[in-house]
């Protein structure tokens, strides 16, 4: 960085100011540590977010992807995926106490940091106890770019070996559009009527894409028919 003063490179400035107080590309720079042979860490983090459209779109690209860009190799593209995992992880683990997801808002803001921005639509679900706090959460399937198969023994045969009194099903749209397709809508139905049998109450199915999201319980059709607002509030509230 020899064209930047010394008291304003990134590391000097996070000294001074605090990580508040630099820039998105300064803070990648200190994640990426140092330069290539034509560029120093500053312009390789400018490349990186460029290449990404912003700096949300780092979370949507693997290290093979960040490796396209030019003086970025394995070493660097590493850093830079383990340090968006590790904003991700800060934020799904703010306590040590099991969190309580009594609504769709609850549900989404607990999965979008980390299945929000997938590259692949995955389908999983969260499995609960009888206060609806997370037992824990199961990625059942991992599809192509917009399709995923999924079936419910799979479902089941995981919430039922977790003992969970109820679940929620989830998965994401890598498109950006949490609208559900008719598929879509199907499959909560099926997984419904299962659910009736084997005694595990489906109470959502929450499709996630990027930072948005869509809730099959709060649009009324989680079980192929409309659901009146006052047993909707019960399905979802303990």
């Amino acid at each position: 960085m020899k064209d930047v003063a010394p008291h304003d490179r990134p590391r000097e400035k996070l000294a001074r100011l605090g990580a508040h107080g630099l820039g998105d590309n300064e803070l990648l720079a200190l994640v990426i540590g140092s330069g290539s042979r034509d560029a120093d860490a500053l312009e390789l983090a400018n490349r990186l977010i460029e290449a990404a459209g912003g700096l949300h779109g780092l979370t949507r690209m693997g290290a093979d992807h960040l490796c396209r860009v030019c003086g970025v190799g394995p070493a660097r593209a590493a850093q830079v995926v383990a340090a968006v995992e590790l904003g991700r992880r800060t934020l799904l683990r703010g306590g040590t106490e099991r969190p309580r997801l009594t609504s769709p808002r609850h549900l989404a803001a607990y999965l979008l940091p980390q299945y929000g921005t997938c590259a692949v639509e995955q389908f999983g679900l969260v499995m609960l106890d009888t206060k609806h706090r997370v037992i824990r959460v199961k990625i059942v399937s991992v599809g192509s770019l917009d399709a995923t198969i999924v079936h419910p023994r799979e479902v089941f045969r995981e919430a039922a070996s977790a003992s969970a009194a109820a679940i929620v099903l989830f998965h994401n749209h890598p498109s950006g559009d949490p609208s559900p397709s008719p598929e879509d809508l199907a499959l909560t139905t099926r997984m419904a009527h299962a659910g009736e049998i084997m005694g595990i109450e489906i109470l959502d199915h929450v499709i996630l894409a990027d930072q948005r999201y869509f809730s099959v319980a709060e649009s009324g059709q989680l079980h192929g028919r409309t659901v009146r607002p006052r047993e909707r509030d019960k399905m979802i509230d303990a």
